[in-house]
């Protein structure tokens, strides 16, 4: 089964190795350092400088654009699923499970935001996605709206310290594509 390893950056290199992935986006604010896990290929390993913030406009923060939005897109659709793609952030609870559901969407625009989401929610009843990266994937993808509205129905997640790193199938386990 194809699937999202979604991890905070304390265990990113843990997920990745326990995973098997070998690609990997990371979404950590602008400068800030860590060291990518051998597993990971350099050549498919996507760097995105952004601050979990969703508003533009404060000085010294980095919004996510859509330009950050854009490559996740291409990336996810350049992604060959013979292996897990990591996908991480500081806590592993809002830039990356926004992007994981970007990645899904990307890939299987046929796929319900609402039954997405929720899924997304099966799977971790931590993540709050950032809402910027949520409306702007919603925009890039053309979905008009549902994106955003299925996102607000699950609300905010549970409080967690961040140790909380998931797995989101990129089909329904019900889906014949997915075996």
């Amino acid at each position: 089964m194809t699937m999202i390893v979604v991890s905070p950056l304390a265990r990113m290199a843990e997920m990745a190795v326990k995973h098997r992935a070998r690609e990997m986006v990371s979404l950590l604010a602008k400068g800030q350092d860590f060291h990518r896990p051998a597993v990971i290929d350099k050549a498919r390993h996507l760097v995105l400088g952004m601050n979990d913030i969703s508003f533009a406009g404060t000085p010294d923060l980095v919004a996510p654009q859509e330009s950050h939005v854009g490559q996740i897109i291409d990336f996810a659709r350049s992604w060959d699923q013979s292996a897990p793609v990591l996908i991480h952030c500081w806590m592993g609870i809002s830039r990356s499970p926004a992007a994981a559901l970007i990645t899904v969407l990307a890939l299987h625009p046929d796929q319900d935001d609402a039954v997405l989401a929720n899924r997304l929610r099966q799977v971790s009843r931590y993540v709050t996605p950032n809402a910027r990266l949520v409306e702007i994937g919603d925009h890039m993808l053309g979905r008009n709206g549902r994106l955003v509205a299925a996102v607000r129905a699950i609300g905010r997640g549970a409080d967690t310290d961040g140790n909380v790193p998931f797995v989101l199938p990129l089909l329904p386990s019900g889906d014949a594509a997915s075996s």
